[in-house]
């Protein structure tokens, strides 16, 4: 019995002072955040709540393309030789705003790219999608204001970025790339 109950106080020691700071970013002793675990829960509740709302407005997205039965929806990629093309273009992104511009590529092509905020910084996701393809992530970050780099498509499809701003003021993004693409659309 005298056992049991010191395994279970050491375990209740453990959870309220390590599992729960670092995992879901409540302290209710203070331990977590002296040590640094409440910080690292913080971050790992923040991600999960982004996941779920790039989620939705990911299904949100592709319902009204759906709806719209292709009227405005991204056309389908056709093979093509490679080319190179330059483009710039900016979305702007109201507190708790998120907006979206893919490239159509085909397998295999390389873009440049970078992007770079006006002002305070947001979350992305840079990924891929196409008509059997749901979902294709290639990274992520939060409270970033700039990244660069090269873009090599996973298959033919869409290939872009998703910019969240979790600030309290209206932030501009700036993406300009370069490389194989055949168009550049701000996906609604």
């Amino acid at each position: 019995m005298r056992s049991t109950a010191v395994a279970a106080a050491i375990a209740g020691v453990i959870l309220f002072t390590i599992v729960l700071p670092a995992e879901y970013g409540i302290d209710p002793t203070g331990i977590g955040r002296v040590l640094g675990l409440k910080e690292m829960g913080d971050i790992k509740v923040a991600l999960a709540m982004e996941e779920l709302d790039d989620a939705a407005d990911h299904a949100a997205a592709k319902s009204a393309q759906a709806a719209q039965a292709g009227a405005t929806a991204i056309p389908a990629v056709a093979p093509s030789t490679p080319t190179t093309k330059n483009d710039s273009a900016s979305v702007v992104l109201a507190p708790n705003q998120g907006k979206e511009i893919k490239l159509v590529m085909n397998k295999d092509a390389r873009v440049q790219f970078s992007w770079s905020t006006n002002r305070g910084v947001v979350n992305y996701d840079t990924h891929a999608d196409a008509p059997t393809i749901k979902y294709h992530g290639y990274t992520k970050g939060t409270g970033a204001r700039a990244d660069s780099g090269q873009l090599v498509a996973a298959f033919d499809g869409h290939h872009g970025w998703f910019w969240r701003n979790r600030g309290t003021d209206t932030v501009t993004v700036t993406l300009k790339v370069s490389g194989d693409y055949q168009e550049l659309k701000h996906v609604p």
